[in-house]
């Protein structure tokens, strides 16, 4: 079928262009959703005019898509699902559903088709796909996908207060008590030391003059008698 086209679509014509398009694409999509018209004499007589409302179309959708890029740029989707114990999915993400829960989140409605999503999502994880909604302005969303049953936001913030209070518990700690068990350690190390070089002392028996040397000599002398009685007891033998 041969239709007008009366606004741009993407990757198809722009306003204003004669084209030759399927039946069925154009009368399931463009003439219901007046992307397109039969391209009838008096609707290819007035192509110039046509041409013009589509340019004055033109601007208006990108102004609104620019505010709708804006609105959605950064947005992040909250999917869940029911997955193994392997994080697979028992099923799939695909971009119809992203696009009902743009809807849902933000309440912008988008088609299907602007959704970039190149293979379904099979997998628990956080995934950035861009929405293109015209061919000058794209935006990039963030979707997460969870197990049913799981918090991963609740989880992260679980990590964030364990590290937060062992962090807590390190800095409590009072350093005075450090250096006083250091000088107690320190003490008792000196201590030790100096009992190690300490030696006993033996008390040395005084003599009748209280005389070490008298001691000595007498000692000598005695030791002396012992020898000659030795020498004495030999010759008798």
């Amino acid at each position: 079928m041969k239709v007008v086209f009366l606004e741009d679509v993407d990757g198809v014509a722009q306003g204003g262009e004669i084209k030759e398009v399927k039946n069925g694409f154009a009368r399931n999509y463009l003439i219901p959703k007046n992307l397109a018209a039969p391209a009838t004499h008096n609707n290819t007589q007035r192509i110039d005019k046509l041409s013009k409302n589509a340019d004055v179309n033109r601007i208006r959708q990108l102004d609104d898509m620019k505010e709708l890029a804006e609105a959605l740029d950064g947005t992040q989707l909250n999917i869940e699902m029911r997955a193994g114990a392997n994080n697979r999915l028992y099923g799939s993400v695909t971009g119809t559903m992203v696009a009902d829960a743009v809807a849902e989140e933000t309440g912008h409605s988008i088609e299907r088709r602007l959704v970039q999503l190149d293979n379904p999502i099979r997998e628990v994880g956080k995934y950035l796909v861009p929405i293109r909604l015209h061919a000058e302005v794209s935006a990039t969303i963030s979707v997460v996908v969870y197990a049913t049953g799981t918090d991963p936001l609740a989880e992260d913030e679980d990590v964030s207060e364990s590290i937060l209070e062992e962090g807590d518990l390190s800095v409590a700690v009072d350093p005075q008590a450090d250096v006083d068990s250091t000088q107690s350690n320190e003490s008792v190390q000196e201590g030790n030391s100096t009992d190690s070089t300490i030696e006993p002392t033996e008390e040395v028996p005084s003599g009748t003059d209280g005389s070490s040397e008298d001691l000595v000599s007498e000692a000598s002398g005695e030791r002396a008698v012992a020898e000659l009685d030795k020498d004495s007891d030999k010759d008798e033998n």
